[in-house]
């Protein structure tokens, strides 16, 4: 995880760009991750200042996940646009989502936490494949055929057992 370490030490006051591969390597450093396989880019720019680093950061690339509908995996693009600010400050930790404190005696900082959790962040709760350009689900076909055949549908007049109707005039007059 060293890779994602930006040495801020010694470089001059402004605007310096950095990029970083993420690939399945970087999700096997963090344990338990939903995420297993991925191929981003990460574009990073560091506007340096004398007390505060802002980092514009922006990640593209696709991560390997699971369709909730079908099971078969499939690549979820992945766009991320965001901004990091580090303050310096003798009291170590983190002040918000996307800002941190390092203390002055620091040189580098490492945005690997800061990249997996935003990744992680932009793929939705709900994942299904997505249709091609006439509307069509790119799901497993034969998966959908089978949830075709076990789907329920709802009862008609005619399933209903008629011993429910008097239950049904009875709860109408308490309601009355």
């Amino acid at each position: 995880m060293h890779k994602y370490c930006i040495a801020y030490q010694g470089l001059t006051d402004g605007l310096h760009e950095f990029e970083f591969e993420i690939t399945d390597l970087f999700f096997e450093n963090f344990e338990l991750s939903e995420i297993k396989k991925g191929n981003l880019l990460a574009h990073v720019v560091l506007n340096k200042k004398p007390q505060l680093l802002e980092f514009s950061i922006k990640i593209n690339g696709t991560v390997e996940t699971t369709c909730d509908r079908c099971l078969d995996e499939f690549d979820y693009p992945i766009k991320y646009n965001g901004k990091l600010f580090v303050k310096f400050s003798t009291t170590n930790g983190d002040l918000d989502d996307d800002v941190i404190c390092l203390s002055p005696e620091e040189n580098e900082v490492n945005i690997a936490q800061y990249l997996y959790e935003n990744i992680s962040l932009s793929i939705p709760l709900k994942r299904v494949h997505p249709t091609d350009k006439k509307g069509n689900s790119l799901c497993n076909p034969v998966m959908l055929k089978k949830l075709k055949e076990l789907e329920i549908n709802s009862p008609t007049d005619e399933d209903v057992d008629p011993r429910w109707d008097e239950l049904k005039k009875l709860m109408e007059n308490n309601n009355n």
